[in-house]
């Protein structure tokens, strides 16, 4: 195994991780509550997301597409 490849798995991991914690935390209270008033989710929660979509995307393509 290719050390692309490790680092791909981990990035895929990783990225599967924090789409959990940011899915997560869109479901919490206070942010259903921040979401009500201002119609978007907090700047933490944000991140969570786009970071773990885009290590996720970044994973993905090191493992499956690469050689």
């Amino acid at each position: 195994m290719g050390s692309s490849k490790l680092a791909g798995i981990v990035l895929l991991v990783v990225g599967v991780a924090l789409l959990y914690f940011g899915y997560q935390s869109t479901q919490s209270l206070g942010n259903q509550v921040t979401e009500t008033f201002t119609g978007r989710f907090t700047d933490e929660t944000m991140w969570y997301l786009i970071g773990g979509a885009a290590a996720a995307a970044a994973g993905a393509f090191l493992t499956f597409f690469r050689k």
